[in-house]
């Protein structure tokens, strides 16, 4: 992604992940200072999401790089021949004002999540506001933890 947004787009950064078992960290190319360290791929991407999160300052998200652009990048390019690996890091820009949404759904499917969210000790919006953050960040974990397997599987 590069540039343009609109105001309700997500950012989706570029990041390097790199390591071994037991040590992986992240680094945003485009957001100096940001990094994420964790014990296993899923623990530093998780941490990753967190980092840029909390490095955005303001809801402001700088004009960032594509991956074609990030790559004739020398020092990204020599990271990557070292073996980091890209994965993209959502960033959700944190606006505590609630906003109220109208969706459909199954009868049956309302029912399933409001027993769910009672047993959990949630409201319905609280219920399906922790699903929508683990789909978003659990969704693209899980693509990245595959792109690394397939790397190293090489």
């Amino acid at each position: 992604m590069t540039g343009q947004r609109t105001e309700t787009e997500m950012a989706r950064f570029f990041a390097l992940l790199d390591g071994h078992d037991g040590a992986y960290g992240v680094a945003f190319p485009d957001a100096p200072g940001a990094t994420a360290m964790g014990r296993t791929v899923d623990e530093a991407l998780r941490n990753a999401a967190a980092a840029i999160a909390d490095w955005i300052d303001d809801g402001e998200v700088p004009e960032l790089r594509s991956i074609e652009e990030l790559r004739q990048d020398p020092e990204v390019a020599e990271q990557l021949a070292d073996g980091a690996a890209f994965v993209v890091v959502p960033a959700i820009v944190e606006d505590s004002r609630p906003v109220k949404a109208n969706i459909s759904m199954e009868a049956g499917l309302l029912a399933a999540i409001d027993e769910a969210a009672s047993s959990a000790g949630l409201t319905r919006s609280a219920f399906l506001v922790t699903a929508a953050r683990e789909k978003i960040f659990g969704g693209s974990l899980r693509d990245s933890v595959r792109e690394i397997a397939k790397r190293d599987a090489h």
